[in-house]
Formats: C-alpha cells, sequence, structure tokens
C-alpha cells in the first residue's frame, strides 16, 4: 500500500472517508478478537451490556466470584476507555502525528502478547482466564473510545446493538410510507449514506468473528497475530512521522 494511503487510517486530519476505513476495519478487528476471545476464555469481552447484566445476577445469587470477575471486566474496559482518552489528548496537546495511532499500537502489542503467550500460559487457567479478560476488555474500551472521538461519535466498533438500533431506525424511514394528505409534517426520508455504513460496520464485525472464530479452532492463540499486524500497519506510519520529527 501507498505509504499516504496507510498514513491516512490514523493521521490527525480526518475525512469521512478515511473515518470510515478506519471503522470498518478495527470493526473486523473487534469481531474477530471478541469470536477468539470467547473461544480462549469463554466470555465475550466488548459486550458490556450483558456483563453489568450478569453483574445484577450474580449479586442477587450470590456468587461473589463471579460478581468480582463481572466488575473486574466493566473496570478494564473503564479503564481502556480512560487510557485512550488520555493518549489522544496528550498527543493532540503537543501536536503529534500519532494521536490516533498510539492506542491501536498499544492494542496491537497487547494483542500480539496474547497471540505469543496464550498457548504456554493457558494450563494456569486460575490466573489465564481472568487476566485474560481484563486484558482483552481493556483492549475493546481502548480502541471503542479512539475511534468514538476520531469520528465524533459517529462510529463505534466493538459491540453492534446500537449498529443494529441504528440500521433498523434508517430501514423504518425507508419503508415508512409519506401520505400525501397530511400537511404541515415534513417527508419521512432514510439517510442512505449512513445507512450503507452502518451495514458495512455490521458486516465487517460478522466477518471478523468469523475470521477469528475459524482461526482460533485451527490455530489457536497464534490467530490474534494477524490482527496485531493489520493494527500496528494501521498505527505504524504515523509513528514513524514522529520519531523522525516530521512537522504536522
Amino acid at each position: 500500500m501507498p505509504i499516504n494511503y496507510l498514513r491516512g487510517f490514523t493521521a490527525p486530519e480526518r475525512t469521512d472517508v478515511t473515518n470510515r476505513r478506519l471503522g470498518r476495519s478495527l470493526a473486523f478487528v473487534a469481531g474477530a478478537a471478541n469470536a477468539g476471545g470467547f473461544l480462549a476464555v469463554g466470555q465475550y469481552t466488548s459486550h458490556m451490556s450483558g456483563i453489568v447484566s450478569s453483574l445484577a445476577d450474580n449479586a442477587v445469587l450470590g456468587e461473589a466470584g463471579l460478581f468480582v470477575s463481572g466488575l473486574s471486566s466493566l473496570f478494564s474496559f473503564l479503564v481502556g476507555a480512560a487510557a485512550s482518552a488520555i493518549l489522544i489528548n496528550w498527543g493532540r496537546r503537543r501536536n503529534l502525528h500519532s494521536i490516533y495511532a498510539t492506542p491501536l499500537a498499544i492494542e496491537a502489542i497487547l494483542l500480539l502478547c496474547f497471540g505469543l503467550l496464550g498457548s504456554n500460559l493457558e494450563h494456569h487457567r486460575f490466573l489465564f482466564v481472568p487476566a485474560t479478560v481484563c486484558v482483552l476488555c481493556f483492549v475493546m474500551g481502548l480502541q471503542n473510545a479512539m475511534i468514538t472521538k476520531i469520528s465524533r461519535s459517529e462510529i463505534r466498533t466493538t459491540h453492534v446493538t446500537g449498529l443494529v438500533t441504528d440500521v433498523g431506525i434508517e430501514l423504518g424511514k425507508m419503508l415508512y410510507w409519506n401520505s400525501p394528505s397530511i400537511a404541515g409534517e415534513g417527508a419521512v426520508r432514510a439517510d442512505k449514506q449512513k445507512l450503507a455504513l452502518l451495514g458495512s460496520l455490521l458486516l465487517s464485525f460478522i466477518a471478523g468473528g468469523v475470521a477469528g472464530a475459524v482461526g482460533f479452532k485451527y490455530l489457536g492463540f497464534i490467530a490474534s497475530v494477524p490482527l496485531a499486524i493489520v493494527l500496528l500497519t494501521l498505527a505504524v506510519v504515523p509513528l514513524v512521522d514522529d520519531v523522525r520529527g516530521v512537522r504536522c
């Protein structure tokens, strides 16, 4: 790929095209990490709605261990989102090229460690499973906060509840029959461009989920290494620009 094309993924100067291109890539990675993580530790790590619900259930049932596990997952996601915001604001105040690339590089390193060390640590499941869940939740929070800030809350990539809801809203608008007999009301029109974006994000997440599940089933933990390589590829050019001292 041309250098300028790669630079555009996480460059500080944003356009709708580069935001959507990055969003689709990250949705694929999130779907793959979520599906692969489930096969590894038996828990989805981007689904905070389910985790919060399980907190309530386990509190009522007196399952202290599961309650603490869920609380740790929620806290890890929260810390990941906060860390992303800190890194982005730190980079913005210093006029760095890697404002948005740094969170992705950290995510890539954590996924790389998961892929390279997971098979060696799996037999220590008492410590490995909780630690892995926390790391993956942190990664999901890190990524979701980054794409939320970069797209001004237009795009989210780590869960699909909001995506499916928004797709349904736009489909409802598209199917709505505008009666000519109703005066004084604007016609209902679907935002087809938004619908296309939401549909592409949803399909990217599904495709990533399939790829992650198949990869983990046949390759094991090493299947997360290609995801780390994808993230590093998206982030590397702005990071190199900063190292070289190129002015923004």
